[in-house]
Formats: structure tokens, C-alpha cells, sequence
């Protein structure tokens, strides 16, 4: 067995390359599962982000890893960032900061950069997984230009290890052509329609923090509890759920596309996606909590290209380049510069930049959950029954 790929659809293949625009999955493995690899030079042409580069003759070499989210990124920037300096940019996409840790205590990623989220930094530190930054290597940055609220989660103990790629709420998404034109508002409603009307037709997120913690707002609880009584209450309703569910996954953007899925747990930049491209599929917060979260680029200890790991995190952070960025994936951004460049109707969207009210009910994800052992087996327990 082998694992080429002789025959694709072509509903997969166009599944598969609008995955692949997007950032949500790898060149190496858009060309793996569409049987493409062979092709790659004759489709150079017409996809730039599928043409081999040569190795830059400067000091970055000619390639730097990047690890992230799915959807999140406009993968022209990969392309000018290659054209400005031949290192191609290489995306793994990963679905939760459990999966991130545990890939880099287990070694040899291969990452030069990954895009953790605010409540991970102290394990990375306490762990030595991390590097503190160089400011001087990165002259985009400007402290002052960023919303502290977004950007302090990067710093432990007075050295910088991260600093702000934009931030989001994790809310959920419904499609309301299946629900009389109307959207929902709360977890408990979220919950209740899944076990009934939308039975097989829900995605939850392949992430504790998410799934496990808009189960606790079922009850009411904190989106970051560790209390065991409350655990088992959230454990409950998930494995009464379970029959019910269409997916648990990260990547829940095809599945909402393409009809199979109609509600899912939600990223507020996957939100507006959807919402942008097909105006039925709405966003919501939670009445009754949620997250509220910033992401930041870092650079592990284990990268091996670190002059490449700067010069891209440099890069990305650049205001003009950002703004494209947030015009791509509709996630918000800390940093005023490049708020400045956004056009009014983004700066006005209520699905990027909710009113103060909404925001409210939700919390920063607690440094405690990515390594509380009751979560974690509890999504292990959720996720094999």
C-alpha cells in the first residue's frame, strides 16, 4: 500500500485546494492527497504557491516553518516574503495548544516559528521550550502601537517571548436556513439544538479548552474550571452529545461549506469567513460565556533557522502586510498601526470588533487548563466513547 493518490473527485480536489488557499493544510500535503506532486512544475505557472524556489544565496537560507491555525493567514504574504527573500514558507497546521506542547516536549518539530495563545507561555517557559526575543532583530515591533490587553500574555518574568499576531473570541456559528432564519445566543441553546433538530449536523473542536469549556457555560460555570464536580457535570453533557455530533474537529470550516455541518463551536475570524462567503451561516458569542483570547508569534528553542524565523515574524508584523492579513482571515488586530489601515467597514464589523457588552462574559484561557490532568482525560474519555 502505497500513499498515492490515483483518482480524486472533483468536489475533494476543490475542497482539498480552497483548504490549501486558506492555510489550513500544508503544500505537502495538498499535493500528496490530490496526486499533484507530479505536476507541481506544470501548475507553477498558474499557482505560485505550488512553484519550487531556489535557495537564497543571502543568510535566512531557503525555507522557514511555520506553525498555526487553519484559516488563518493570506498566503500571498508567503508568496512576497519568498519573493523578497527565497525562503520558501512552509505551513503545518495544528488544532489545539495541547497538540502544539505536546509536539515540541516530544522534539524535532522542525518549526522555526508557531503561533501559540495567550495562557501557554508559562508552560513554554517553565518547560524551556521557548525563545526569548531579540527585539533588535525585529525593527517592525513597536511596544506602544499594541493594546496591553492583547499583548502582555507575551512577556513572563520581564523578558519577551511572544508578540501579538491579533486576537479573537471563540464563539459559535449556525447555519440559519436550518433554524427558521434565526441564529442562537447561548451554549445551553447550543447544546439543546444539537441533542435535537441538528442531531448529526454539530462540529465541537478537537481543543479542550473550547469544547470542555462552553460545556461548563452549559451550567454556568467558568470556561476555565478544574473543579471536579463541575468537570463531571461538563463530561455528562458531552457523552450524551456525542451521538449527535457530525464532527470533533479544528478544521470545521469544509464540512460548514459544503452542508454536511450546520452549527459548530467557532472562531471569530472563521466566523466572518463564513459569514462573508455565505451570509445565511451567522456568528454569535456566548450570553452565557466563552473565551476571548490573543495569539502572538514565538520562536521555539528547537528552530534551526532562527535568521529566517525573524525575518518572517519581521515581516508579518509589518503594518501594511498585517492589514492584508486581517483582510484575509477576519480576526482582529492589537496593533493600532495597522487598525489605522483598515478600511471603515472592517474597523465597524460587529463580528470582528463586538460591542464592549458582548465581550464581557468571556475569559482568558487560565494558564492551569493546558496542563490540568481531569481535562485532559476527560477530553480523552469524550473523545473514545
Amino acid at each position: 500500500m502505497t500513499d498515492r493518490t490515483d483518482h480524486i473527485s472533483k468536489k475533494k480536489f476543490m475542497e482539498e485546494l480552497e483548504r490549501y488557499r486558506k492555510g489550513s493544510i500544508s503544500r505537502r500535503h495538498f499535493l500528496r492527497v490530490t496526486g499533484l506532486g507530479a505536476a507541481t512544475a506544470v501548475l507553477g505557472s498558474t499557482m505560485p504557491g505550488l512553484r519550487p524556489r531556489p535557495a537564497f544565496a543571502g543568510d535566512i537560507g531557503d525555507r522557514v516553518v511555520l506553525a498555526t491555525w487553519p484559516n488563518y493567514h493570506d498566503t500571498a504574504n508567503f508568496d512576497a516574503f519568498t519573493e523578497a527573500t527565497g525562503a520558501h514558507v512552509q505551513v503545518n497546521v495544528f488544532g489545539s495548544n495541547e497538540e502544539m506542547l505536546a509536539k515540541l516536549q516530544a522534539g524535532a518539530t522542525g518549526w522555526d516559528v508557531y503561533v501559540p495563545t495567550n495562557y501557554t507561555f508559562e508552560d513554554y517557559v517553565k518547560e524551556d521550550l521557548i525563545e526569548p526575543l531579540d527585539v533588535s532583530r525585529l525593527p517592525n515591533y513597536e511596544p506602544a502601537a499594541f493594546d496591553p490587553r492583547y499583548a502582555e500574555a507575551g512577556s513572563v518574568n520581564g523578558k519577551l517571548y511572544g508578540v501579538p499576531k491579533n486576537w479573537g473570541s471563540t464563539g459559535m456559528a449556525i447555519n440559519t436556513k436550518h433554524n427558521n432564519g434565526k441564529g442562537i445566543s447561548s451554549w445551553k441553546e447550543f447544546f439543546d439544538i444539537t441533542m435535537d433538530k441538528f442531531s448529526g449536523r454539530t462540529v465541537v473542536h478537537d481543543y479542550q479548552l473550547t469544547t470542555i469549556g462552553s460545556a461548563l457555560n452549559y451550567y454556568g460555570y467558568s470556561f476555565n474550571s478544574v473543579d471536579e464536580k463541575e468537570l463531571a457535570d461538563a463530561e455528562k453533557l458531552l457523552i450524551d452529545v456525542k451521538p449527535h455530533l457530525f464532527a470533533i474537529t479544528s478544521d470545521y470550516q469544509p464540512p460548514m461549506r459544503n452542508g454536511d455541518a450546520w452549527l459548530t463551536i467557532c472562531w471569530s475570524g472563521d466566523g466572518k469567513q463564513l459569514n462573508t462567503d455565505m451570509p445565511e451561516i451567522a456568528y454569535a458569542l456566548g450570553s452565557d460565556g466563552g473565551e476571548i483570547w490573543s495569539d502572538y508569534y514565538a520562536i521555539p528553542k528547537s528552530s534551526e533557522r532562527k535568521d529566517a524565523a525573524y525575518a518572517l515574524i519581521n515581516f508579518l508584523i509589518n503594518p501594511e502586510v498585517n492589514a492584508k492579513e486581517v483582510l484575509a482571515h477576519g480576526y482582529p488586530t492589537a496593533d493600532s498601526r495597522t487598525f489605522d489601515l483598515l478600511p471603515d467597514a472592517l474597523k465597524n464589523d460587529p463580528i470582528i470588533f463586538p460591542a464592549q457588552e458582548l465581550l464581557s462574559p468571556l475569559e482568558f484561557g487560565a494558564a492551569v487548563t493546558l496542563t490540568d490532568p481531569n481535562r485532559a482525560e476527560l477530553m480523552a474519555r469524550f473523545k473514545s466513547a
